[in-house]
């Protein structure tokens, strides 16, 4: 039995909802259609947003022959088939869901295919393909970011949907539509699905506010653990610390301890520590490896006390990305070739090596960087009041012969 979402899904690229970046007079992949061209791509993007709708838009729109597929549910001999039917007739568009999770053999099927133009591949991922998918994949394809839908395309869809036979004599008010808006968080499946069931539950067809509550009264936010929407609520949560906004910290470590990823939640506080507060606060790593401490001991619910502590420091602490941005600049040297032999004296048993300990302050002049490199320097310190300490010696030792 098809559901709600399945009965509206649109058979033509205009009548997607949303996606306007790509879709819509003088936008690419409309353009693509207008040209009766397709080539390779993957469309990436949270639940429910289309890409599988996108796909299906394409080749009905191009008449195509295609295949549907899933990178974890279809095994390799299904892979095989779909090759054999390309080579059967001169070639396929093989849409490809969870693409991320396609493993090397099948893998080592598609590529020489998608290299031929035997097979043009529509691949869909909830991931960020430029870190979850192949090269060799990821080379071969044009990439294109879906949008989840603004809260404009979810109250245009649904006023819509209640218009279609499918959903024959419901009611249901403006405060209703916006609540199922609000509950989407932006996953237009999602709020078809919340009104079908409220629809199909209901004995007399009358959706409310109220009535809605009943079926679910908890807003969705997007959090996979395995997938992006994960790492976006990660990532809020160290800009917002980064940007010393305690409350928006607060509220995504709200997030992350709602989801029970205490492992995450600690890693990330521990990289915080070391390349947004770094040197200006140094003495917080160690606090950082405490709370991981009593974090790892006491476990959900109380492990959110010592993590409300350490995130309302962390934001309000001074910060300096200067440690990090220092040996960044000396790797960018070591990858780009600028470098040259260590100096003869300070290689190993070298006899003409000056010891620092044998010398007053603890100090002598010498040459340590390679000859191509002498006079380099990569550590800046910022303007904080720790870095201002070591910016004197930094400069003093600069300064003494």
């Amino acid at each position: 039995m098809d559901n709600l979402a399945l009965k509206l899904r649109p058979k033509k690229l205009e009548d997607v909802i949303g996606q306007k970046h790509l879709i819509g007079e003088g936008k690419i992949l409309t353009n693509l259609i207008n040209n009766k061209k397709i080539m390779s791509m993957i469309l990436y993007g949270k639940p429910g947003i289309g890409k599988t709708t996108i796909a299906l838009s394409i080749a009905n729109e191009l008449d195509i022959r295609y295949k549907v597929l899933n990178a974890v549910i279809n095994s390799k001999k299904d892979f095989d088939i779909a090759i054999e039917e390309a080579k059967m007739y001169g070639n396929l568009l093989l849409i490809l869901d969870e693409i991320h999770r396609l493993n090397k053999d099948k893998q080592d099927i598609l590529l020489p295919h998608l290299e031929s133009g035997l097979i043009t591949l529509i691949g869909m991922t909830t991931s960020n393909p430029y870190h979850k998918i192949n090269p060799a994949i990821r080379s071969r394809c044009h990439i294109f970011e879906l949008k989840e839908h603004d809260d404009e395309d979810i109250i245009y869809a649904l006023n819509k949907a209640i218009k279609c036979d499918y959903l024959e004599g419901i009611t249901i008010d403006d405060d209703a539509i916006k609540y199922i808006m609000n509950l989407s968080s932006g996953d237009l499946r999602y709020a078809y699905n919340l009104l079908e069931i409220a629809y199909f539950s209901s004995s007399d067809k009358i959706i409310t506010v109220d009535y809605l509550k009943g079926i679910n009264a908890k807003p969705v936010f997007f959090h996979d653990n395995s997938e992006d929407g994960h790492y976006d609520v990660l990532s809020a949560l160290q800009k917002s610390i980064r940007g010393s906004d305690v409350n928006a910290s607060l509220h995504y470590l709200a997030r992350l301890i709602e989801a029970q990823d205490l492992d995450s939640i600690c890693r990330r506080l521990n990289v915080i520590a070391y390349e947004d507060i770094g040197l200006a606060n140094p003495s917080i790593g160690p606090k950082i490896d405490a709370v991981i401490n009593s974090v790892e001991r006491l476990g959900l619910p109380e492990a959110r006390i010592p993590l409300s502590v350490i995130v309302i420091e962390l934001a309000l602490s001074p910060k300096s990305n200067s440690a990090y941005l220092a040996l960044d600049k000396a790797l960018n040297d070591i990858h780009s070739g600028n470098t040259s032999n260590v100096p003869n004296h300070i290689k190993t048993n070298s006899k003409d090596y000056k010891y620092p300990h044998d010398y007053p302050n603890h100090y002598v002049k010498q040459q340590y960087l390679p000859d191509k490199l002498v006079g380099k320097e990569y550590y800046i310190p910022q303007n904080n009041k720790n870095e201002k300490i070591l910016k004197e010696i930094y400069d003093k030792l600069k300064n003494m012969s």
